[in-house]
């Protein structure tokens, strides 16, 4: 008697199907219906991961899926893996399990804004605070004496200046001379 997955995959391979063309139509992962074919139940994490795999591949291939999940149940029942129940005893939890649900009940939507707006009013007290107790610093300290000093050149390149204006009238001789 053929198992499941080698039904699954005779009829694949009859209506002449690729595994990514049924990857595709069922947005199940190649490496899962290659598992699934294979037997290979170890690529998945729990049983309810392989029947809703496999029913949604059967209904894929137009199979009664049905009876293809009642056969999977009983040939899940010879392995060792899926034979009995699930363990009901709690498994011991770490530091790590117990944050993440508390986290995991946190309303998000709400304690994300009221975080935001706090770290705005932190950051805003801290800019005030540095800016009272900054150092005072006078800004005229840069500045000298504030008296004017012309700039020395010592160029030799430079023309003389001209000589200082006299208030004397233009266009008269001097005294004892008389114009021709």
């Amino acid at each position: 008697m053929a198992t499941v997955g080698e039904r699954l995959r005779g009829e694949r391979e009859r209506q002449k199907l690729t595994v990514h063309q049924v990857a595709d139509g069922t947005n199940i992962k190649t490496d899962h219906i290659r598992a699934l074919e294979d037997g290979k139940w170890s690529a998945f994490s729990a049983p309810v991961y392989i029947r809703g795999f496999t029913r949604t591949y059967a209904r894929y291939l137009r199979l009664d899926d049905k009876a293809l999940v009642a056969e999977l149940d009983a040939e899940l029942g010879r392995t060792a893996d899926y034979s009995g129940p699930p363990s009901l005893v709690p498994q011991r939890k770490g530091p790590l399990d117990t944050l993440m649900l508390v986290l995991s009940r946190v309303r998000w939507r709400l304690v994300f804004p009221i975080f935001l707006g706090l770290a705005v009013v932190g950051v805003v007290l801290w800019g005030v605070q540095w800016w009272k107790t900054r150092p005072k610093r006078d800004p005229m300290a840069g500045l000298g004496n504030g008296l004017y000093q012309p700039r020395t050149f010592n160029n030799s390149a430079m023309l003389p200046l001209p000589p200082p204006p006299t208030n004397a009238p233009t266009g008269v001789p001097p005294a004892g001379r008389r114009p021709q």
